[in-house]
């Protein structure tokens, strides 16, 4: 390499040695690459108000995970709670009713260390309609057969029908041996729908 050429790179590698042109290109490269980031963490994003009486679980960062709980790894808890608010601070903080456990952690967050409480009735189940057994077991009882369904084998057939549970939406309904739930609950079968 010659002495001209090796002036000319230490040269170009300056910002004085940029033109105009050059600075405009590189300008807009980093314009269309934030523009980019920006739209795809704009669908990722989720603008959730929270009302005063709400409840809503609290994210822990995970050095608090090791130090409060004890655990580090997958079984980590990631949220704790929940929590019910107590007051919107600014648009975007709340301020949460923290237990005695939690009395020298702040108690206003910012939006994006809440995750909602969708608390579902349906999941509420009162412990005076449970028989709890000394093993801390209970037994489930079929309410209705939603519908039934035949699949075929090799060899056979296999009827199954689709139950619906007590103390459970239909949305927890399983499919189960037709064979098996006649066997054992014979009075769901009385209804002509099913009796074939």
């Amino acid at each position: 390499m010659t002495p001209d050429e090796a002036l000319y790179r230490r040269k170009c590698r300056t910002l004085l040695c940029w033109t105009q042109d050059k600075v405009r290109l590189i300008r807009y490269c980093l314009k269309a690459a934030f523009d980019r980031n920006k739209s795809y963490l704009n669908l990722k994003r989720r603008d959730i108000e929270y009302f005063v009486g709400d409840y809503a679980f609290l994210k822990v960062s995970p050095l608090k995970k090791v130090h409060r709980f004890g655990c580090k790894g997958k079984f980590s808890p990631g949220f704790i709670g929940s929590y019910r608010i107590l007051k919107c601070v600014r648009s975007i903080s709340y301020q949460l009713e923290l237990p005695l456990e939690l009395n020298g952690t702040q108690d206003v967050f910012h939006a994006s260390m809440l995750r909602q409480n969708r608390s579902d009735p349906s999941h509420i189940v009162s412990i005076n309609e449970i028989e709890v057994r000394l093993n801390l077991s209970f037994e489930e009882e079929p309410v209705q057969i939603l519908d039934r369904v035949f699949k075929l084998l090799r060899r056979r057939s296999i009827h199954f029908v689709k139950v619906l549970w007590q103390n459970h939406g239909t949305k927890d309904a399983t499919w189960e041996p037709k064979d098996l739930i006649q066997q054992q609950h014979p009075h769901l079968f009385e209804s002509s729908k099913f009796k074939g």
